[in-house]
């Protein structure tokens, strides 16, 4: 993104009778209501002028059209009704550039006017290409050469309705997820879209892992929370006492929820455990990360999880508090030979200094980690988004 991308971005700053309001991170300004801005975009004229102003776009930055340029470019009859159609998204989804400072133009726009997209115009145009609210998707079922999580089964199925693509197992009749693939995903890799579908959720989990809403920039807060109800009725019996990560966007209410393994296949320990053994956590896909995946709550109050991973009679433990901070990590194995370097792996890794004293303890390592004391760390996911 760049620095023109923020500056220019249309975020809410209500306080102040201007509409502005000093922050940390510099002058916001509301351009314009909710309503103002959506009812701006309400006519087939107006979404034009953003495509063909976006198909000028080249990849480094904005291109800009003369107002004769978009004219041309529409099915409008006359210069002044497409003029009027072109300041309902003035501010809003474009702007003037080149303009004479102090020229009286502002109801006849000359040759020499030039206009470009806002922020806030590439995402819409953006969305537009995308079919994101003018298409709908619906895949007939893939079967999936992936073993069911909570029964013997050795294959699951894909399918998409309203481009939210479900992973459901025939054998259990459960559903070990279900989530949402935007349409020109589902549109662009045929029966492939599983695999797509991974790779999609897998950065998007890697970001609100890291922090960052993928949907908005803001901020993303983890914790440890017992499943909904939805998903706790898909789950066995003996997984009564299972929690759920839950990542959640403080902005704009981005809401992923899924097993605690998942938002652990991008960590460091995790990627060199099962490099070290020649193989690569990315090979799994996250509606089953495999049955080698273990994860046991050591406490309610707060929560605190331990994650354990075993490849081949090694074990990888990983300690989580509620805020999904691994505490420490432990690694043992059966080689011999290993034993000086794993007892050296077992290391703290604090990764919020403000996590609360009771959180660490609650999380304190066990003295020998049991993969069977753990629960299957099913792929049960969802997303608010």
């Amino acid at each position: 993104m760049s620095s023109q991308d923020e500056a220019e971005s249309p975020i809410d700053g209500r306080d102040g009778d201007n509409g502005s309001a000093p922050t940390a991170a510099g002058e916001i300004e509301q351009v314009s209501l909710p309503g103002d801005a959506f009812q701006a975009l309400g006519n087939d004229v107006r979404t034009g002028i953003l495509e063909t102003l976006y198909e000028r776009t080249s990849g480094n930055g904005t291109a800009s059209a003369s107002f004769s340029e978009l004219f041309e470019a529409s099915d409008v009859d006359t210069t002044a009704g497409f003029a009027y159609h072109l300041r309902q998204l003035d501010g809003s989804y474009v702007r003037k550039v080149d303009a004479g400072e102090g020229d009286e133009a502002s109801e006849s726009e000359t040759e020499g006017d030039g206009y470009e997209l806002t922020y806030a115009g590439r995402r819409i145009a953006r969305e537009i290409a995308a079919g994101t609210y003018t298409r709908r998707v619906d895949h007939p079922s893939v079967a999936l050469e992936d073993p069911c999580p909570f029964c013997d089964r050795e294959t699951l199925e894909a399918r998409s309705r309203d481009n939210v693509v479900t992973v459901s197992c025939a054998g259990c009749d459960r559903t070990v997820l279900d989530l949402g693939f935007p349409p020109s995903g589902l549109e662009s890799h045929g029966d492939e879209f599983p695999d797509a579908l991974d790779r999609y959720h897998r950065h998007r989990l890697g970001r609100m892992r890291d922090g960052i809403c993928p949907d908005c920039g803001g901020s993303v807060v983890g914790r440890l929370v017992e499943p909904s109800p939805d998903v706790a009725d898909e789950l066995p019996s003996e997984h009564a006492d299972h929690v759920q990560a839950e990542l959640e966007c403080e902005s704009c209410g981005t809401t992923t929820r899924c097993p605690v393994s998942l938002t652990l296949l991008d960590h460091s320990a995790v990627v060199s455990f099962y490099r070290d053994r020649g193989r690569e956590v990315d090979d799994r896909p996250i509606w089953n990360v495999g049955s080698e995946w273990a994860e046991a709550v050591l406490s309610e109050d707060p929560f605190a999880v331990r994650v354990v991973v075993e490849l081949e009679g090694d074990v990888l433990a990983l300690y989580v508090d509620e805020t999904l901070s691994v505490v420490d990590v432990q690694r043992s194995t059966n080689d011999p030979t290993e034993d000086a370097d794993a007892a050296s792996d077992t290391v703290s890794e604090t990764e919020s200094d403000a996590r609360a004293d009771t959180s660490a303890e609650a999380a304190s390592p066990q003295p020998e980690p049991d993969v069977a004391a753990g629960q299957p760390a099913d792929s049960t996911a969802s997303s608010g988004s």
